[in-house]
Formats: C-alpha cells, sequence, structure tokens
C-alpha cells in the first residue's frame, strides 16, 4: 500500500520546508509514504526548494491555474505514480500533520472513501466570530445540498481512496473543498469526518481577501455544481413556482365566471397564461437539463475508465520527479521536462 501526500503550492519557499519537515515518512497500514508538491505557477523557486527538502514528485502547472485545478492536478498526478490512497495537506502548515494517521484510518479499516478533517472551529482563536459563524453556516449549506454528513465543508485536509481520486471532476478555479463533497454525496461515496488539530497561523489566507467575496464565490460553486447533478429539482422547483399561482389565478377567474362577474377580472386569464408558460418552459430546461446531466454521468464514468487505463499504462514521472500540466486546464497526462542535457 502506498500513500502520497499531496501539498498544493502557489510561492510558499517560506514555509514549505516546515510543512514538509512535519509530515511522516511512516504511517500504519501503508508500506510506502511519498510527498508531492503541485507548482501552481509560483515565481520564488517553490518547485526547488521542494526537491531540496526531500519531496519525491513536483508537478508544475504552466503558469497559475487556481487551487482547484491544482488540486486535481495532484490528486491524478499521486494515482498516476501508485498512490492507493492520498491526502492532501495545506503548504501553510495550518493542518496538523500528526494527525494524518487518524485521516487514513477510516479508508485502511474500509469504512470510508473520503475522509474530511474537521477542524475545532469553535476554539481556533485566529478565527474571527463572523468566520466562525459563516463556517458553519456554510457547512450546514452543503449538508442540505450533497445529502452528506460534514462537520467542516471548506476544510481542505483531507484522504480519499485512489477510487475516489479518479471519481472527482472539479469544474471551477477557486476551491475543490466544497465542489468535491457534494460530488462526492451525489455520487454515493462514503464521507466520514475525523476530529483535527491546527497549527497557529503562519501567513494571511491566499484564496480569499474578504468574508463576503468567499461567500458569493461559495454560493456560486454550490449552484454550478448542483445544477450540474440535480437539474429535476432545481427546475421543477421553479417550473412549481409559476404554476401554483397560475392554478390560483384560473381558479380564481372561474370561480367569478360562476357568478357571473368573469367580464371584469380578464388580467387574471392573461396572468395565469403567462405564468403557465412560464412554469411549462421551465419544465422543459428541467427535462432538458435532465437528459443532459445523464449524458455528463456516462462521459464522466468514460473518463474515469479512461484515467484507470492511463494509470496502469503511462509512466509519467520524470527520472527527477519533475512533471508540468499542460495550460488548457486538461488533466491528461502530465508532459515530462526536457533535460537541461
Amino acid at each position: 500500500m502506498k500513500l502520497i501526500i499531496q501539498i498544493p503550492c502557489l510561492n510558499e519557499r517560506e514555509t514549505l520546508p516546515m510543512t514538509v519537515a512535519a509530515l511522516p515518512r511512516e504511517v500504519d497500514g501503508f508500506d510506502t509514504v511519498e510527498f508531492l508538491v503541485i507548482d501552481d505557477g509560483s515565481t520564488d523557486g517553490t518547485a526547488e526548494v521542494a526537491k531540496s527538502v526531500g519531496v519525491e514528485h513536483v508537478v508544475r502547472m504552466n503558469g497559475n491555474q487556481g487551487l482547484a485545478r491544482a488540486f486535481m492536478a495532484g490528486i491524478l498526478g499521486a494515482v498516476e505514480r501508485g498512490a492507493d490512497v492520498v491526502v492532501n495537506t495545506d503548504a501553510d502548515n495550518q493542518y496538523d500533520a500528526r494527525d494524518i494517521p487518524a485521516l487514513v484510518r477510516p479508508i485502511v479499516e474500509g469504512r470510508a472513501d473520503l475522509v474530511i478533517g474537521a477542524r475545532p472551529i469553535k476554539n481556533i482563536e485566529h478565527f474571527s466570530p463572523i468566520k466562525r459563524v459563516l463556517q458553519r453556516l456554510g457547512s450546514q449549506v452543503v449538508r442540505t445540498v450533497s445529502g452528506a454528513s460534514v462537520n467542516d465543508a471548506p476544510s481542505g485536509f483531507r484522504a480519499m481512496t485512489r477510487d475516489t481520486a479518479l471519481r472527482l471532476n472539479v469544474f471551477g478555479r477557486f476551491s475543490y473543498t466544497i465542489e468535491t463533497i457534494i460530488q462526492a454525496g451525489l455520487s454515493n461515496l462514503r464521507i466520514v469526518n475525523v476530529p483535527v488539530r491546527v497549527n497557529g497561523p503562519t501567513r494571511p489566507s491566499r484564496l480569499f481577501r474578504t468574508n463576503l467575496g468567499y461567500i458569493r464565490r461559495s454560493v456560486q460553486t454550490m449552484l454550478s455544481v448542483y445544477l450540474i447533478y440535480r437539474p429535476v429539482q432545481i427546475f421543477g422547483a421553479l417550473s412549481a413556482g409559476f404554476l401554483a399561482p397560475a392554478m390560483i389565478l384560473g381558479l380564481r377567474y372561474l370561480y367569478f365566471m360562476t357568478i357571473g362577474e368573469g367580464k371584469g377580472h380578464i388580467q387574471s386569464v392573461i396572468a395565469c397564461a403567462v405564468l403557465m408558460l412560464c412554469g411549462v418552459f421551465m419544465a422543459a430546461i428541467g427535462i432538458v437539463a435532465h437528459l443532459q446531466s445523464i449524458n455528463r454521468r456516462l462521459m464522466e464514468e468514460i473518463r474515469y475508465l479512461e484515467r484507470i487505463r492511463m494509470g496502469s499504462s503511462s509512466g509519467v514521472a520524470s527520472d527527477d520527479g519533475l512533471a508540468r500540466w499542460p495550460r488548457n486546464g486538461s488533466l491528461a497526462t502530465p508532459v515530462k521536462e526536457p533535460s537541461d542535457g
């Protein structure tokens, strides 16, 4: 059994050595533990620092493509390097690496496909009160949308099986945390929460500047993923929102017709017709979106099988562990770097 611990990085020259030094080289249930760094367009020599501190594998993105794509490049790169389990952690040493054995234990015991490290949000001193509220609210929304029991949805400290890594598809560029949980929940993957500890802050967050910005981006992500996987529910609700008042107006007009006062309420007929057309239109969009969702699921299954084939047949890592990822965002095999010689 091989465990690969991946670290997405963007200009982490200062914090990366501390983060790597804290990672375990031996974990119960695994014969091998290796490290993988995803260099998301760093300009400070992060990749070179990673190699100097003993990181076996470095995947270099061609320019800054965002945390979500870096995460996907990492987990697929880890699978292609033979990982049976992949752990994701942050380069700023936010998460306590001593909890990695606890994080992977549900997978080793066969109880989970995806494990989320749940931080003690209410006890983290450097989290402001509003951030704590937003974290809890965001997790509640994700639980409602995904149907999965998740205590800390924005946590990036997580472990997943090889099969789970091959099944995940991240469409946005902002963050992978919420999108992958919703996707896993709607795909009926087994999700387990494990309490984890955190370290003090080493630098300000680079993912978002304000809480409002984070809320906006997170809501956009949740709506986007839910539209992809549950379009019938959304457009069905919209259709019902139009058809219900249309029926009320229609019945209202019929009532006045029966008492001989229908001529004075023709506007109810017009409003009823407009609302019914809108309701039927929304229902039709829902049907088309549902058919597209089925097609997407089939395409994802084909992509999953193709990833399995590629993972079993491709030797993607170069001799020095460095690889590049295509600029177009494709999650195909990384391109081997040319040697200096």
